[in-house]
């Protein structure tokens, strides 16, 4: 084993670089797809429901037969399996972002308002950095689960360490599938834990705030007098 890593050391290397790139173009795609749909389902509530049950659909659909059902459109080769593996990434990012953004306080939410926020701006100002836990995990999830999707889209010729554990099955070379699982399986455990040290800094205690503005909270909203339901209180009172 030792001999055939040292031996095919470019190979396996070229093969991981492949699969990374194969990776990050899927989660970019995929961040640029999510963020608008994102904004779109919290804002139009029907669209939301129906987008997270046309993804949860095309989730449970297995990545060989959604490749296989492609393949006659997009051809064999990397772009059925960037395109399948945005789709499938919309189910994560989209049910985490979502869930994220409206598990704020609404409170909260109406203070922002009640300060002349418009909608855009409360979710960027307010939501966003109180949402950071659920979002960072959807996207833990999507890099995790994307590294060993990819692993299968070697079957379409898309290349990376799949290719590797492919060849190897293929060929009965032992060497070949020990060194390609284990490779794939250090990349996921890598990512995993470097994006969950990352969450973890974002929602610690002194990590990432909302701005100055946002952090007026209720409290403030309170002592100014501009939430309209405690000027109403107040009315009754007197």
């Amino acid at each position: 084993m030792v001999e055939y890593l040292t031996s095919q050391y470019g190979k396996l290397a070229f093969a991981l670089i492949e699969h990374l790139q194969l990776v990050g173009i899927v989660i970019v795609l995929s961040l640029a797809l999510a963020v608008p749909l994102t904004l779109l389902s919290l804002f139009v509530r029907p669209v939301g429901v129906i987008l997270n049950g046309l993804f949860s659909m095309l989730y449970a659909i297995p990545s060989l037969a959604m490749f296989s059902l492609l393949i006659p459109v997009t051809d064999l080769g990397k772009p059925t399996a960037i395109l399948v593996l945005t789709l499938y990434n919309q189910y994560l990012l989209l049910r985490n972002f979502l869930a994220g953004l409206e598990n704020v306080d609404p409170a909260v939410v109406e203070a922002a308002t009640g300060m002349g926020m418009t909608r855009l701006q409360t979710v960027w100002r307010v939501r966003l950095p109180l949402s950071l836990g659920p979002m960072c995990a959807g996207l833990r999830l999507s890099v995790v689960s994307t590294i060993g999707i990819a692993t299968i889209a070697a079957a379409i010729n898309a290349g990376g360490l799949g290719a590797v554990l492919f060849d190897g099955l293929r060929t009965m070379n032992t060497n070949k599938i020990v060194a390609g699982s284990i490779l794939c399986a250090i990349v996921a455990l890598a990512a995993n834990w470097l994006l969950g040290y990352l969450e973890n800094r974002l929602t610690a205690p002194g990590g990432a705030r909302p701005s100055a503005n946002t952090r007026v909270g209720v409290p403030a909203m309170r002592r100014s007098g501009t939430i309209p339901g405690d000027s109403f209180r107040g009315e009754m009172a007197r």
